[in-house]
């Protein structure tokens, strides 16, 4: 009952892919929970599982590490984009990939034989409340009030990239209040499917540093969906320039290019750290089906 794993990250943000043609059953919670948890599982940020698709090359499911689903994670797209290609399933260096976001493009590269940088088409940010979703009346929430469950109030820019953000400007990034003021957004009654939330310190019309409280997850190193949508956010408060914005996160940077019909490019480093397979004691214990 061997079943093979990689584990790779983006910056720092980690994920196990799996694929779903060698798992006796469906993932539950209770497993998803135990395989990325870093003391009594692998380890990991989430869980990427290659999964059929009649829209695309490639079908992807992403799982939190709370057992949530997500829609759409840049950096997982870029460690799944590697996986696929140094491990002979995609043929070519460009390929589309199905999501709960939606279908992108990847685009491998490549040094020394491995690739080493994604680029991910991403969709096009949108800021009008349906979307996201947020509660409400159909706007934009550009620069919008709310006020938080322990009486303080914030402004914010929301946005979806085919998953939800919601973004924060501030003068200094502070960690302690990202992990404090983090999962009070992330949870806030507006958001009905939760948000990820991103504290945005611009420093010029094309570079942005960000702290991340990712939905499910928590704080995070780094984060290619947030990179998009505090870039988006920054662009559209006027705070930066349509055009490549460089996103500096405690991981590490990245580079999201803005359009100005709002579609989005990302660029990136990606690196695999190790190959394996779980042990069939482990499996026993969390892979097989629940009792009744």
């Amino acid at each position: 009952m061997a079943i093979p794993f990689a584990k790779g990250h983006g910056l720092g943000n980690d994920y196990i892919v799996l694929r779903r043609e060698d798992l006796p059953f469906d993932l539950s919670e209770a497993s998803i929970l135990r395989i990325c948890d870093r003391n009594w599982g692998i380890g990991s940020d989430g869980i990427l599982m290659l999964v059929p698709s009649d829209r695309a090359d490639f079908g992807l499911r992403i799982f939190n590490p709370d057992g949530s689903e997500a829609e759409k994670s840049g950096n997982g797209l870029r460690i799944f984009a590697k996986w696929l290609r140094d491990h002979g399933h995609a043929g070519q260096d460009t390929f589309t990939v199905d999501t709960r976001g939606g279908v992108v493009q990847c685009i491998c590269h490549g040094k020394g034989g491995r690739v080493a940088f994604v680029t991910v088409e991403m969709g096009r940010a949108t800021f009008r409340a349906p979307d996201i979703p947020m509660n409400g009346p159909d706007r934009d929430v550009v620069g919008a009030p709310l006020q938080l469950a322990d009486g303080s109030a914030v402004t914010v820019t929301a946005v979806s990239v085919g998953n939800p953000h919601c973004v924060v400007f501030v003068d200094r990034l502070d960690t302690d209040a990202c992990r404090r003021v983090g999962p009070l957004i992330e949870r806030h009654p507006a958001f009905p499917q939760r948000t990820n939330v991103q504290f945005a310190r611009v420093v010029d019309k094309s570079t942005l540093d960000i702290l991340i409280w990712e939905r499910g997850a928590g704080y995070t190193l780094a984060s290619g969906s947030s990179s998009c949508g505090a870039a988006s956010a920054a662009v559209r408060n006027g705070r930066c320039e349509h055009g490549r914005v460089t996103v500096r996160m405690p991981g590490g940077d990245l580079v999201v290019d803005v359009r100005p019909d709002w579609s989005l490019r990302l660029d990136g480093p990606v690196e695999e750290v190790y190959t394996g397979t779980l042990a069939d004691e482990f499996v026993e214990a969390w892979l097989t089906p629940a009792t009744p």
